[in-house]
């Protein structure tokens, strides 16, 4: 009977086991598909909005390639070098590109049209809702790794609901956001998933060997990784943190060849696959930023044949470490040895200037390109706020919690979080690295009280009071109970055996006397009783510590205990609702704002009527319907994707930005006077387009134009790298230089005064509402554009070759030969001369006077009364008063020079927007609403006066989007003028 019964047992056992694995299984399953609902959900505003349109500038560059690679093939793809972009040079694309997000898109458009009408889409349907596909998966794959690392499938089911609408995320992961890191992300969580779960302990692995999951989820990991360097440029970040996990764990003694195993085929699979990358290349082995994981990956290979002779030989830990010390020497003197002989012959690339700013304090690159983009602004406690919102406060409890949850992949986690938070304290666009993490790390934090409140705690207490009746067992102690009795009744005999080889062993000992001498016995009860003294301590330590934890776990699961847990669970439940709810309408609200295309946007004319504005796609539209087919388009380098992608024209530059001194010709041209621009020009193109119309427009950008082309043409402004007398006087007056350049009379033209030469640039077409003006160059030269055209006027690398670059033409090469190449501060590679360093020193100089400098050099610095009072933050130009009066240049960067402008004009208000050392202002007499924004972009300061907020614009917000019914991304801080506090007169001695 008692059989019986104790087989009922078991298989009812077994049967609740089932269940609730079962049950538990049901409950994170629908959570991980409620966080993909919500991911998916929350990134297709801007398809809701504004239907399947392509945002920005970049991902027209991306849709077209892929648009390409989908109409010619994967050879021809590779082999594209499109003479369209930079004209007259042209680019190799193939080689230039990173291709996984086409390669992706291509894929799942063919294997959606092979399922056939219920799901087939255009490429263009395809490519907006990429990233919002992608945010799906990466949010499961970021749900998995924080389970993988912190051991509870609560933690990852909470962390990819937090990755699934985090604004960290969301920021590159937006319906129509066809960009680059919207499925990087994706790649990047799937390879740090695949490496911790190689890591995983398996019981059955006994001394250090190998696992069969290090080896699957090792390759496994490899090829994600392979995928992830395809996909985007951040790969150079997935390989390092990887090898600097795998370093981490030998530092801190956890080295075994399950370690060996997984990193090696990883290293080894992924730099394999890494080279077939054309624009990768040979890079994992020559470039600095990646030669730290080949180092770890020969140091492993001596690491594991130590341990194999450790296994083989049984040898003790003093052995190893002096193994490993011989190997480990003449090692790093022939690793010295080649690299130095490697490097003397130029083998090494350099470091980017963007990594080193990642660890020197960044300051400016002396490149005027690079600093007019501004996107390496260090993050500070306002983005925190902006883009992680509640995250921000609870990641930090998860960090300390997975401090005390050890183990190989928890320590991955902990790595992850310090390097990402590094980073993006460097460069805010970084922030998106940190997103996956702070995910992580807030799931932990509120996983671990939902285990250990709720989940467990039911457990544990349907056990103890026997609910569903045999479906649980009763508990492992009274099993324990039995069989110890049943030890008990066979401790009799072991005691009479062991008593007799005890007696045994006494009656030996006369014989053991008389063969030992004195001196023997002594060092032997020596030796005995120092090694019973250490155990003995081991022993009681051990006991303590069980006894301990036997009282804790006693009083932690005991039934009352138990109840006042789930009491509380229930509780910090209702407490945290309310937060969640919170910060899930933060991030839809937030994410309304980012999806919002750019390329088209709502507005409110001044009669409170809604109107859609599509300038810029009209003006691209115009020039695809109504110019030849093989006409060239000169604007701006920032349009250039979006002129080629839409308007099917061949550009002059665009967001590429790979050749500065193209780039400064540009500059030259647009800055220069009517003769002289038309001159150029005429050789290079047949219309010029500029954005005009205020807010963004080509004259916000002009200063950056000049400083550019002054880098290389160092006559455009002669002494003045920065080209200070290129702006506005105070009032918004243009300087003499301004007035009378190319760019000014296109943007101004037909406002009274100002008109544009027709016999050098007609005016042909301006869009609906003045966004976009193109004009027509006349007298263009048809020898020059015939010879450019002419295939044998190109310089191939080989005969037969596909790479063949472009030239300038004959006529413009007086002008080409005087171009100084600029080599840029931060390439410490580069030797300059005398001029360029020079010239830099003094860029520098005066910049730093622009901003304001330092007390010590008549700065104004902070802490100066300015007489002017915060009220608040728009992000809307409408918002401001409609008698609003516009100043540009400096004004827009300096609280002194805006507080100035305002009260010239007798306006009571100014909202003022930073650009770098320039910007925009406002002025304007009556507040239409009271500010109520509040973001990182807000609290921006100001050049002269950093005790105030000047907002931002453009780059330098960051990865703000704009407002809603903006195009151009703004944060106005708005101020109030008031009266400059006097401070009162110094009352004589007498007067004490």
């Amino acid at each position: 009977v008692t059989c019986v019964r104790r087989l009922a047992m078991v298989t009812l056992t077994k049967a609740g086991a089932v269940l609730w694995s079962v049950t538990l299984f049901i409950l994170y399953a629908a959570g991980l598909c409620a966080a993909g609902y919500s991911a998916y959900i929350i990134r297709i505003y801007a398809i809701k909005n504004y239907g399947y349109v392509i945002h920005e500038f970049d991902p027209w560059f991306n849709f077209r390639a892929t648009q390409y690679l989908a109409d010619h093939g994967w050879h021809a793809f590779f082999k594209w070098f499109d003479y369209k972009v930079w004209y007259p040079l042209g680019r190799p694309v193939g080689t230039t590109i990173y291709p996984g997000m086409q390669i992706s898109s291509v894929v799942i458009w063919k294997v959606l049209g092979f399922i056939g009408k219920p799901v087939k889409m255009s490429l263009n349907d395809v490519c907006v809702l990429v990233p919002a596909w992608f945010g799906v998966s990466a949010s499961v794959a970021l749900g998995a790794l924080t389970a993988e690392c912190s051991g509870s499938w609560a933690s990852g089911v909470v962390a990819a609901g937090i990755m699934s609408v985090v604004p960290a995320h969301i920021m590159r992961s937006v319906g129509g956001g066809y960009d680059n890191e919207s499925i990087a992300l994706t790649a990047m969580c799937t390879t740090f998933y695949f490496w911790c779960r190689a890591l995983r302990h398996d019981p059955s692995a006994k001394d250090g060997r190998a696992t069969r999951d290090s080896v699957i989820f090792g390759v496994l990991a490899g090829l994600a990784y392979i995928y992830m360097v395809a996909a985007w440029g951040g790969f150079v970040f997935v390989l390092n943190m990887v090898g600097c996990h795998a370093a981490a764990l030998v530092l801190v003694g956890r080295y075994t060849s399950k370690l060996h195993r997984a990193f090696s085929l990883f290293y080894a699979i992924g730099t394999a696959g890494a080279t077939r990358v054309p624009v990768v290349g040979w890079s994992p082995l020559k470039s600095l930023e990646q030669l730290a994981p080949l180092a770890v990956f020969i140091g492993f290979q001596l690491l594991e044949f130590v341990e194999v002779q450790r296994r083989k030989r049984k040898l003790n830990m003093v052995r190893v470490f002096l193994m490993r010390l011989k190997l480990a020497i003449p090692a790093l003197l022939v690793v010295a040895a080649v690299a130095f002989s490697l490097n003397s012959i130029g083998y090494f690339g350099p470091l980017s200037a963007r990594v080193r700013g990642l660890f020197v304090k960044h300051t400016r690159t002396g490149n005027p390109l690079v600093d007019s983009v501004a996107e390496h602004q260090p993050a500070n406690e306002q983005a925190y706020q902006h883009y992680l919102h509640h995250i921000y406060h609870i990641a930090p409890v998860g960090l300390g919690l997975s401090c005390l949850h050890w183990s190989d992949s928890n320590l991955f986690l902990i790595l992850y979080a310090v390097v990402a938070y590094q980073f993006a304290n460097k460069m805010a666009r970084l922030i998106i690295l940190l997103g996956p993490v702070a995910s992580a790390l807030g799931g932990v934090a509120i996983g671990f009280g939902v285990d250990q409140l709720l989940i467990l705690s039911v457990e544990k207490l349907c056990i103890l009071l026997g609910w569903i009746i045999g479906l649980f067992k009763k508990s492992d102690t009274e099993e324990g109970e039995a069989e110890e009795e049943e030890d008990e009744e066979e401790d009799p005999d072991d005691k009479k055996e062991s008593s007799k080889k005890e007696k045994g062993n006494e009656e030996e000992d006369p014989d053991d006397k008389k063969e030992s001498s004195k001196k023997e016995k002594k060092k032997k009860k020596k030796k005995q009783s120092q090694q019973m003294t250490a155990a003995q301590a081991l022993e009681h330590i051990k006991a303590l510590g069980a006894v301990l934890w036997y009282w804790f776990d006693l009083l932690y699961n005991n039934r009352i205990m138990l109840v006042l847990r789930i009491g509380l669970g229930v509780y910090g439940l209702l407490q945290l609702y309310p937060k969640a709810v919170e910060f899930n309408d933060y991030s839809h609200q937030l994410a309304d704002g980012m999806s919002q295309p750019q390329i088209m946007f709502k507005a409110k004319l001044y009669n409170g009527q809604e109107v859609m504005v599509d300038d810029y796609r009209e003006a691209y539209w115009w020039l695809r319907d109504h110019t030849p087919e093989d006409a060239r388009v000169m604007s701006w380098w920032d349009y250039g994707y979006q002129i080629t992608g839409i308007g099917h024209r061949t550009t002059i530059a665009d967001g590429n930005t790979w050749n500065h001194e193209h780039i400064a010709t540009l500059g030259l041209i647009l800055s220069g006077s009517e003769e002289k621009a038309h001159s150029i020009a005429r050789h290079l193109a047949d219309y010029v387009l500029v954005w005009a119309g205020g807010g963004g427009d080509d004259l916000a950008k002009s200063p950056h134009m000049a400083r550019i082309g002054n880098s290389v043409y160092r006559d455009i402004c002669p002494g003045d790298p920065t080209c200070s007398q290129f702006g506005f006087y105070q009032g918004g007056q243009p300087t003499p230089m301004m007035a009378k350049c190319l760019l000014f009379k296109m943007v101004q033209h037909g406002k009274p005064g100002i008109r544009v030469n027709e016999s050098l640039f007609q005016h042909v077409y301006s869009t609906k509402y003045g966004k976009v003006r193109i004009f027509k160059i006349r007298r263009v030269s048809l020898k020059s554009k015939k010879w450019v055209s002419d295939p044998k006027n190109r310089v191939c690398d080989a005969n037969g070759s596909w790479y063949c670059t472009g030239q300038y033409p004959p006529a413009l090469k007086p002008l080409i030969a005087r171009r100084k190449n600029f080599a840029q501060l931060e390439d410490f590679n580069v030797k300059k001369d005398e001029h360029a360093k020079k010239y830099q020193e003094e860029y520098h100089k005066r910049m730093d006077g622009m901003r304001g400098g330092s007390k010590r050099d008549g700065g104004s610095g902070g802490g100066k009364s300015v007489g002017v009072k915060y009220i608040g933050c728009y992000g809307a130009e409408s918002e401001m008063g409609e008698d609003r009066q516009y100043e540009g240049g400096q004004y827009g960067a300096s609280i002194e020079l805006a507080r100035n402008f305002a009260k010239e004009v007798g306006m009571k208000y100014f909202g003022i927007a930073r650009a770098d050392v320039d910007g925009h202002l406002f002025a304007f007499s009556k507040l239409r609403s009271k500010p109520k924004l509040s973001d990182a972009g807000c609290d921006e300061p100001c050049t002269d006066n950093d005790a105030y907020k000047c907002g931002c614009a453009d780059e330098l917000c960051g990865g703000l989007k704009p407002a809603k019914g903006e195009t151009n991304v703004r944060r106005w801080a708005v101020y109030e003028v008031v009266d400059k506090k006097k401070k009162p007169a110094k009352r004589s001695k007498s007067e004490l």
